[in-house]
């Protein structure tokens, strides 16, 4: 399973040669090269790096992730192969046709999951969970009593203070949450086409602007971990303030970390793509849980 991930933040001109992603500083004029089957995300972090329509082409045969960066640093752009499995048809059909009621207790299992989550980040934090642990046993079908929206009031005045506000353009720390989702994101997008289904279509999410939706539902229980992250940043550096290249990078490692799913330990990117497996059988009506992983 490909799972390495680079990150460009300099000027470099890409192109591809025998099966290599092949790397040329254009500083310097020293050449790399990488094996693109081993490339699972490829961010692209500076205005000046070039590449062949060759590089693009290879690396979506291979299901990697290739993620664009704006002038201020912040990713903008996913691509990513979207025919990836054999009998994607079958499993777009079912997706489509999954009934409300089924949709509704799917979203309870993922607020669920996220809320249990959420309340593991604060005991790591040595803060109290049981408020967050008695939301999570609350939760209805749909989430109807949006238990979801309180236990993140909850949350992130415990983990952040209760000054902090939870949102898009807000002060530190949120350029980092902001920049760690979106990779969460491209990793559950790239996951969902590896296992037939269409990342638009959501189970709770439906903006008709948004073209990935259902990974907005699935990335929902492994925010936590980015979370983390950023939590261990913040303790750690005494002056936080602007996200570096040095903290995106530590950020991307978050992809390569173990989390924990069924009891076993196994690396994100393998236990993400477990999760929308599990998914697509759910739509298929083979089975009624998502396998999602438990914070530790």
């Amino acid at each position: 399973m490909p799972n390495r991930t680079l990150f460009f933040s300099n000027p470099y001109h890409l192109s591809v040669k025998l099966g290599q992603l092949e790397i040329a500083d254009k500083n310097t004029g020293e050449i790399k090269t990488a094996p693109i089957e081993d490339l699972g995300f490829v961010v692209l972090d500076n205005r000046e790096i070039t590449f062949t329509q060759s590089v693009l082409s290879e690396l979506a045969a291979n299901n990697t992730a290739v993620i664009i960066c704006d002038a201020k640093h912040l990713p903008v752009s996913m691509m990513f192969h979207l025919d990836t499995n054999q009998v994607q048809n079958e499993k777009f059909r079912a997706q489509v046709s999954a009934s409300e009621p089924l949709k509704k207790q799917l979203w309870q299992q993922t607020v669920k999951s996220k809320i249990k989550n959420q309340a593991a980040m604060l005991k790591h934090a040595g803060k109290n969970d049981e408020a967050l642990l008695f939301i999570a046993s609350q939760v209805k079908s749909g989430d109807t009593t949006n238990e979801e929206a309180q236990a993140s009031r909850r949350y992130w005045g415990q983990l952040f203070g209760e000054s902090f506000v939870r949102e898009r353009e807000g002060m530190p720390p949120n350029p980092s949450l902001n920049y760690g989702y979106t990779i969460l994101r491209a990793a559950v997008a790239r996951a969902l086409c590896g296992s037939g289904l269409l990342p638009t279509l959501g189970i709770f999410h439906h903006n008709k602007y948004n073209h990935y939706c259902l990974a907005d539902d699935i990335m929902e229980p492994y925010r936590p971990y980015v979370d983390k992250a950023v939590w261990e940043q913040k303790e750690n550096i005494p002056e936080y303030h602007n996200i570096t290249k040095e903290r995106k990078v530590e950020l991307l490692k978050v992809l390569d970390s173990d989390v924990v799913m069924n009891g076993e330990k196994r690396p994100m990117l393998a236990a993400i793509s477990q999760t929308t497996a599990s998914v697509a059988r759910c739509f298929k009506g083979e089975e009624k849980q998502i396998s999602f992983p438990a914070f530790t």
